[in-house]
C-alpha cells in the first residue's frame, strides 16, 4: 500500500528561500522547487525528522538581570523540545557566566548542550 503526502515548504537554509514541493510516496521523498542540493536535504529532513534549535531563559543569581538567555548548541528533534524545556524549568545558576559557556550537557538525552547566549557579570549587592 502506497501512502502519499504532499507538503509545501519554504527553504530556510540560504537567502534564496526556495518554495519547495515535497511528495512522500511510500518510502520515497520527492522534492521539487529547490535550486540546490541543500534545499533538497532540508526538505527531506523536515518531513522525516524535523529538528530545531531551542531558545529560552533560565534564572540567574548575582547578576543585574534575573534571567539568562540560553539555547541548544545544535538542533534537537522537534518531538524533544518539550523535554528540553521541562528539564530547564526551575533551573537556577550563579553569575558570572560567559557567552557560549555550557550550562547543561546532553540536555534531555538529545546530545545537545545548553549554552549561555551572553556574558553576565557577578554584581555585588
Amino acid at each position: 500500500m502506497s501512502k502519499k503526502n504532499n507538503y509545501n515548504l519554504l527553504c530556510i537554509r540560504c537567502p534564496k528561500g526556495c518554495e519547495l514541493r515535497v511528495r512522500i510516496d511510500g518510502k520515497k521523498v520527492l522534492v521539487e522547487g529547490n535550486e540546490c542540493r541543500i534545499g533538497e536535504e532540508y526538505a527531506i529532513e523536515e518531513v522525516k525528522n524535523p529538528r530545531r534549535v531551542v531558545t529560552t531563559t533560565v534564572q540567574i543569581d548575582g547578576s543585574n538581570y534575573p534571567r539568562l538567555p540560553v539555547r541548544t548548541d545544535k538542533t534537537v528533534p522537534k518531538n524533544k523540545i518539550k523535554d528540553v524545556i521541562k528539564k530547564l524549568h526551575g533551573k537556577k545558576i550563579k553569575a558570572p557566566v560567559e557567552k557560549n559557556q555550557v550550562i547543561e550537557k546532553n540536555i534531555a538525552g538529545t546530545g545537545a548542550n545548553i549554552i549561555a547566549e551572553r556574558d553576565m557579570e557577578w554584581i555585588k549587592k
